[in-house]
């Protein structure tokens, strides 16, 4: 039986990214896109975390009505501000940057990790801090913030930001360490640079795919 997955974004940009990594699978996708909670996060000094904690916690209820098998969070942010204790939803909850700070724990080499986004830094290395306490890692990692690029996604300037990423990727690349980006909108910029250098670099997507597909049990469909 196809199953339907609820996708919660924080910008329209990633829906992209989840369809076609989907798309070999017999799944249907049901996209809820809404940027304005990381806007006023970011700009509004009298919206604080309760508010943002209220407003994902609507945004989530509204999705599990909304006749699916399970919801997809793709936005590390609205992970962070989820208390999932205080939801009335049956339905599973897969959080896309579970499987990626999964991996990254179990990487014992010196390990850098791009980010593009400032405001998402914060939120996703306390989740890995979180997730190496719970295995006993340690980690060994660097944050490198690509700054003056996150805007050109928000302006819908999705060329140049990949093309600007991928700049940067291929300076720090030959670098002795893992490179990994952290953010569903560097995946493309990440496969490009691992194109033209054969270089490996990890991304949320990837490891996410591996999950979902085991953990819904997904079937490839029939060419």
């Amino acid at each position: 039986m196809r199953k339907r997955l609820g996708c919660l974004h924080a910008h329209y940009t990633n829906i992209e990214y989840i369809e076609n990594a989907l798309a070999p699978y017999n799944i249907e996708l049901v996209h809820f896109v809404d940027p304005g909670l990381m806007n006023r996060l970011t700009s509004d000094q009298n919206f604080n975390e309760v508010d943002a904690q209220q407003k994902v916690k609507e945004q989530m209820e509204w999705v599990a009505q909304s006749n699916i098998d399970a919801i997809l969070i793709t936005c590390t942010n609205y992970i962070a501000i989820l208390q999932e204790d205080h939801l009335s939803i049956s339905v599973p909850i897969y959080k896309l940057d579970e499987p990626f700070l999964d991996f990254i724990c179990n990487i014992q080499q010196p390990h850098t990790l791009l980010f593009t986004n400032a405001a998402t830094v914060e939120g996703t290395m306390e989740r890995l801090r979180l997730f190496a306490d719970t295995y006993q890692k340690s980690l060994n990692i660097e944050v490198v913030v690509l700054n003056n690029m996150f805007d050109l996604i928000m302006q819908g300037r999705k060329k140049e930001y990949d093309q600007e990423v991928a700049r940067m990727l291929e300076q720090l690349i030959y670098e002795d360490k893992i490179i990994s980006v952290a953010q569903l909108s560097m995946v493309d910029a990440a496969q490009l640079v691992e194109a033209k250098t054969g270089r490996s670099i990890t991304n949320p997507l990837r490891t996410f795919v591996t999950s979902i597909v085991k953990e819904l049990d997904l079937e490839e469909k029939l060419l």
